[in-house]
Order: structure tokens, then C-alpha cells, then sequence
């Protein structure tokens, strides 16, 4: 259904239902991720994926990434010296945040050492939760000026800060010129806005960062922390993920891009972790403008479709075992997140595929790989079961209590 869905009937099902939380800000009218497929879509779609998301571009940032990674193993060794707990998936929010932040503004957001990102990870999060939260406006429109949840007026409150924060970035940019270096993002941005001020303007480069800024830190790190606490709850799985890494890799040492296609295990670890934990349980709602087809059933016009990408991944009659974390199930598999395999489908298909991806699938086995090969890890036991596997819903499915884990040096 996922495939009738998301590819033979892929037009008919590409609008949006937008959920009142969105009215927040007017994000709808402006974020590539909401509005109707149409001329203002392309436009902002082929900003994110010639700017930021073209293979030229992400070859480029292959240095910038490497550093990052750095920053984060550092963190987790001055951890490992002190014997202190890692807050894995706060750890790897940082460093998405200062990737994505150095990608588009060439600066850091956030000090890769402290935990000066907690208000930001937290904006991030509950703009997340609301936007995820079933609302009775968007089952009874009528209640819509009631708000009676008060969903929208957080969001407004949460947006509002977000946007005042990327406001006063691209005010600094434009004061102080292009960036040093290459042309970041944010500078390709601005001299689109003033080469076609009618496809896109100040308002849409805000919210196209605020797009990613949502999207790309909270999924990409939920996945790492997922990944670790699998690693850490099956002993083997880790002989196996550090056995891998130290033949290839080195014993100790960071991993690098490259390194992937060289870590097939790895690869199939993050694929699991995908399969079990996928970053948007329910991807982007869609809507149907008319009506449509499928299978021999009528789906009426203005109807809401959610594609459930978890019950997939956990579905007894296409995976065997599946509520067990096994990697070994993609060794030797086609089976790909690309948006071509509908059993594994974390990011979407079709047109509306998530425009991420192509970072995620570089981002994700880096971090994962190098937390495993620099360090042996212990669970810190919070007397609640040794592993907490629980997960909580937003639009995005988080570990309800965080990942602790203290790094060993090796």
C-alpha cells in the first residue's frame, strides 16, 4: 500500500494536510516541507538540493563534517577521563546543530564542549511534540480560534524564538558580507533572493533554515542514540560493529566518509536502527486533492494519509523476528533507505522523499562508528532495567529516557 501510495499514485498523493499547529507563523505558506507541490515548491526544493544537498556540495563539506565528528569524540574522551556519564543523543544533537550551522552560517551555534545547546535542543523537541501531538482543531476545524489544547500557541511562542535566533544570523551576514571562505549556504541564499525576489525572499530563507534546523538535528541524533543503546544492549552486535572497524579502520580512530563503503556490518547496523527506530514514525502526513483509486478502494477527496513506517519495519509477514535487533537480516541484502524498497522506507519516497537524506546517510555511520571505535562503553544504570528501550512520540520517535553511557579509553 505504501507503494501504491508513495509511487503509482505518488502525484495524487503529494499535497499536504496541515495540521493547525502550522498556522503558528504562517510556517505552512513558506516551508518546502508543507506547502502543495506547485512552481513556489520546485523553487524552494531545487534552493535545498543545488545550495546545500548536491553531490558537489556535501564533497565539499567532507572536512567540515570530519571536524565535527572530532569535537565530539573529544567531548565524549574528556568524559572517559573523568568517568562521566555521555548524554549520547545531547552529544550528538550538538554536533548535527554546529554541522548544519557551519554548513549554512559558517559558525558554531553551540560550544561543542558544554551543554549550551540545551535551550535550542529543547526548542527543537517541543516544536516537534506539539506539531506530533493529535489536536481536536484538526479534527474539528470549527474549534480552530479556540485553541483549546493552546498547541498553536506554543508553537507560536517556540517558532518565534527560532526564527528571532536565524533573523539575527542572516542580519550579521548581510552587515558583514559574504563569508571568508567559500560560499556558504546562506550566502547562495541571498544572492538568489536578490536575483529572483519573486521565488524566493527573506521570509522563505528564514524558514527554509528553520526547516532544516528542525528536521536535520533532532532525527539524525534520535538515530545515533538509538544506534548506541541497540550496540550497548547487544554484546555481540559490538564484538562484531568494533571487530569491523578495528580491521578496517584502525583500533581507535576516528572514521572517516570514506571508510563507509569499506564497513558493511556498520552499514547494516544503521539500517537496522532504521528499521526499528525510524526518525518520523508516521513520515509527513498527505493529503489527496481528489478523489483516488487504490487497490479497488475509493480514498475521498480531502482525506488525510499516513504512511505508518514503524508498523512496516515491524511487520511479522515481511521481516522475520521483528522486534529483535539483528543487522546479519541486510547482510548480503539489495534492501536499501533510499525510497525504492518499501519495506524500509524511514525517510519517505516518491517527490516529497525527505531532501536530507543524501546527509543523514553520511552523517549517521560516521558518528556511530566513531563513538564505537574510540572507546568501550558501559551502560549507566539508572535503576529503572538496565535497557530502557521505551520510546516517545513527536512527529519524530525519541528514547523516552536518554541514553547515558560512559565512555572507557581504550
Amino acid at each position: 500500500m505504501a507503494k501504491e501510495v508513495l509511487q503509482k499514485h505518488d502525484l495524487a498523493f503529494s499535497s499536504r494536510s496541515v495540521p493547525n499547529a502550522l498556522l503558528a507563523h504562517d510556517q505552512f505558506k513558506y516551508s518546502a516541507v508543507w506547502l502543495p507541490v506547485g512552481p513556489r515548491w520546485r523553487s524552494l526544493r531545487k534552493a535545498l538540493n543545488s545550495n546545500m544537498l548536491s553531490v558537489g556540495r556535501l564533497d565539499f563539506g567532507q572536512n567540515l563534517r570530519c571536524r565535527k565528528v572530532d569535537e565530539l569524540v573529544e567531548y565524549c574522551r574528556r568524559s572517559s577521563i573523568s568517568g562521566e556519564a555521555v548524554d549520547v543523543g545531547r552529544a550528538a544533537f550538538r554536533t548535527s546543530l554546529n554541522l548544519l550551522s557551519n554548513t549554512i552560517f559558517s559558525k558554531d551555534l553551540t560550544d561543542p564542549f558544554s551543554d549550551s545547546a540545551k535551550e535550542l535542543k529543547d526548542l527543537v523537541w517541543n516544536i516537534m511534540l506539539e506539531a506530533g501531538k493529535p489536536n481536536l482543531v484538526d479534527f474539528f476545524p470549527i474549534l480552530g480560534k479556540l485553541d483549546p489544547q493552546g498547541i498553536r500557541r506554543r508553537m507560536t511562542v517556540n517558532f518565534g524564538k527560532v526564527i528571532d535566533l536565524l533573523s539575527g544570523l542572516i542580519d550579521e551576514r548581510i552587515e558583514r558580507g559574504k563569508s571568508d571562505q567559500n560560499a556558504d549556504v546562506i550566502d547562495v541564499l541571498l544572492a538568489a533572493c536578490k536575483e529572483n525576489p519573486e521565488d524566493i525572499d527573506r521570509t522563505h530563507i528564514e524558514r527554509i533554515c528553520l526547516d532544516l534546523f528542525a528536521a536535520g538535528t533532532d532525527t539524525s541524533s534520535s538515530t545515533v542514540e538509538w544506534a548506541m543503546a541497540e550496540a550497548l544492549a547487544n554484546s555481540e552486535i559490538m564484538k562484531k560493529a568494533k571487530a569491523e572497524l578495528e580491521e578496517v579502520v584502525g583500533k581507535g580512530k576516528v572514521i572517516e566518509e570514506a571508510d563507509i563503503s569499506r564497513l558493511p556490518y556498520l552499514q547494516c547496523m544503521v539500517k537496522e536502527t532504521l528499521r526499528l527506530h525510524p526518525p518520523v514514525p508516521l513520515l509527513i502526513p498527505r493529503r489527496v486533492e481528489d478523489d483516488v483509486d487504490v487497490c479497488g478502494y475509493t480514498v475521498p477527496k480531502n482525506s488525510q494519509v499516513l504512511v505508518n513506517a514503524w508498523a512496516i519495519g515491524r511487520d511479522a509477514g515481511i521481516w522475520e523476528n521483528p522486534l529483535e535487533f539483528k543487522p546479519e537480516r541486510f547482510v548480503g541484502s539489495e534492501v536499501d533507505v533510499k525510497g525504492r524498497d518499501f519495506e524500509l522506507i524511514p525517510f519517505g519516497g516518491g517527490r516529497r522523499i525527505c531532501p536530507g537524506l543524501p546527509l543523514a546517510v553520511k552523517m549517521v555511520p560516521v558518528m556511530v562508528g566513531s563513538l564505537l571505535n574510540s572507546f568501550d562503553w558501559k551502560i549507566e544504570y539508572s535503576g529503572i532495567g538496565e535497557f530502557d528501550m521505551e520510546e516517545k512520540f513527536g512527529i519524530t520517535l525519541q528514547k523516552a529516557r536518554p541514553l547515558l553511557a560512559v565512555p572507557i579509553p581504550l
